[in-house]
């Protein structure tokens, strides 16, 4: 559960000082709050600790992929390549903003795969969004420099790597814009709430003017008379979120240490299994450990090895077979099921495209994601926890 493992005093400290001002509102309202800005100060601080220009406190992940393309202009007739691994937010926020999403295979870091980026594209991609899934960086510097050198946007979904790195820098900051989420169960927690990061102020602004009706939040007038130069909507984060979102990020280094622990011991232990191996780490200093991904030499195994230790209450997912973290299991996406009944964008007769979501374009997903299991990591992880993990992994080789 990571960040919400750690909800404590520091936490309650920092609402209550939001609670004593009776301002919950990010912005206005100056003079009552009496200094109180935390949202403001949890942007500042997140930027600092990412080594980014800027930092915009959100609703959620989810808005926070939206807000991003909007403020790259990605829209209808474009299309955008997005792993076949990831969660159904990154699919449903490129259709939002009226753009069509590009399946993409995998590699062996359970992320998208650089080499498929040439041979996926199309006159009618605009950008790619490499999603660094369980916590671990997808192979980022060469995701860049393909995507730099097909004249390709990037934004980063860092929603379940918040914290960690790749060679000493920060997920989220290698692309034009990152995203972040801090909803109930990620690395760092405000309940909802999420962040886009960028270091172009051009990006920041359309960002920030989006996110809050077109305000331009003009520090010299009233907020009933501040100019506009685009539409937007409402997206903010409030002060509560900001406020739990200072707490747990003075947390971050040491939430991941714990985990790097925990993590180290149970994977010691899965290393003396025959034909165990794990999945491939491109910076292993920068995991945020929040998860252990291991894979077994085929789906068989591995369906065995799983209910085995869900015998010895061990639990593991096999993302192939889960329901809302990869695309074949999409009923309702791939049957263009959106909310709207016209099945906008999909049908929208300027995207001049093609997009299909079949298995068979993407064979490396369906061979790795279906021999692979994966285990959560907590912070707190008692003795007794690690032993029941222990014994159920020996108990599973037995039987593998």
């Amino acid at each position: 559960m990571a960040g919400a493992e750690l909800i404590g005093k520091e936490e309650i400290k920092e609402v209550m000082d939001v609670l004593q001002t009776g301002i919950l509102m990010r912005y206005g309202f100056d003079k009552e709050r009496k200094g109180i800005f935390k949202v403001r100060e949890f942007e500042e601080t997140f930027a600092k600790y990412c080594q980014t220009q800027y930092a915009l406190g959100v609703t959620s992940g989810s808005s926070a992929l939206k807000i991003a393309l909007t403020a790259l202009d990605v829209g209808p007739g474009d299309d955008v390549l997005v792993p076949a691994f990831t969660f159904l937010a990154t699919y449903e926020a490129v259709m939002e903003v009226g753009a069509i999403p590009i399946m993409v295979d995998i590699d062996d870091t359970l992320n998208l795969d650089p080499q498929e980026i040439e041979k996926k594209k199309t006159p009618y991609t605009k950008a790619v969004i490499p999603v660094h899934m369980c916590g671990s960086a997808a192979n980022i510097d060469k995701i860049i420099e393909v995507a730099r050198k097909n004249k390709l946007l990037v934004l980063e979904d860092n929603a379940q790597g918040c914290g960690a790195s790749f060679k000493g820098k920060k997920l989220g900051s290698f692309g034009d814009m990152g995203c972040f989420s801090f909803d109930y169960v990620k690395t760092v927690t405000t309940g909802e709430g999420g962040m886009v990061i960028t270091n172009s102020i051009d990006l920041y602004h359309r960002a920030e003017w989006y996110h809050d009706h077109g305000h331009d939040h003009n520090p010299k007038v009233s907020r009933a008379l501040e100019g506009r130069t685009i539409l937007g909507f409402n997206y903010r984060m409030n002060e509560l979120q900001g406020a739990l979102g200072l707490a747990q990020l003075r947390k971050l280094d040491y939430l991941i240490g714990e985990q790097k622990k925990n993590k180290k011991i149970i994977k010691d232990v899965l290393a003396q299994v025959p034909g165990v191996k794990f999945r491939t780490l491109p910076d292993p200093e920068g995991d945020s450990a929040t998860f252990l991904a291991f894979n077994l030499p085929d789906e068989n195994q591995a369906q065995k090895f799983q209910n085995v230790l869900a015998a010895e209450g061990v639990d593991t997912v096999c993302y192939k077979r889960n329901l809302w973290h990869y695309v074949p299991n999409w009923e309702h996406f791939l049957a263009r099921s959106t909310a709207n009944s016209k099945k906008y964008p999909f049908t929208d007769p300027t995207y001049k495209g093609k997009a299909e979501y079949l298995r068979e374009n993407i064979p490396q997903a369906e061979n790795i994601l279906g021999r692979t299991l994966v285990m959560g990591i907590s912070v707190k992880m008692s003795a007794e926890k690690l032993g029941q993990i222990k014994k159920g992994i020996e108990q599973a080789t037995k039987n593998f």
